[in-house]
């Protein structure tokens, strides 16, 4: 998978706010699947396919301990996601002072 389509997959996990609250349960500790469940007034199999989602992009493992299969948060994709981000601020910022800059000159031109 290129690195495009991680981001992709990342960013497509971080989109939906069930997904973001299973990921902050489990930045808290290591839990089981009916541990994170427990909070959401959503059926099963619908909990289910968000780990699904957040195991594709590599966000969250599943482990077996004994009997118990345990989810932990993988915080390696959001570094990634971050360094993504924080790559293109610069040129985010330097765009809006650019737009800013014309706004303001258009605004003195209006006054004058």
């Amino acid at each position: 998978m290129t690195k495009k389509d991680t981001l992709s997959l990342i960013f497509t996990a971080l989109a939906d706010p069930t997904r973001r609250k299973i990921l902050t349960r489990l930045a808290q500790s290591e839990a089981t699947v009916k541990e994170v469940s427990e909070p959401f007034e959503i059926s099963a199999p619908a909990i289910s396919q968000h780990i699904k989602v957040l195991e594709r992009a590599g966000l969250v493992e599943r482990t077996s301990k004994g009997q118990w299969r345990t989810l932990t948060i993988r915080t390696e994709p959001l570094n990634e996601a971050s360094a993504w981000v924080e790559k293109h601020r610069s040129e985010w910022n330097q765009r809006f002072d650019t737009l800013e800059e014309h706004l303001n000159t258009m605004t003195k031109k209006e006054e004058q």
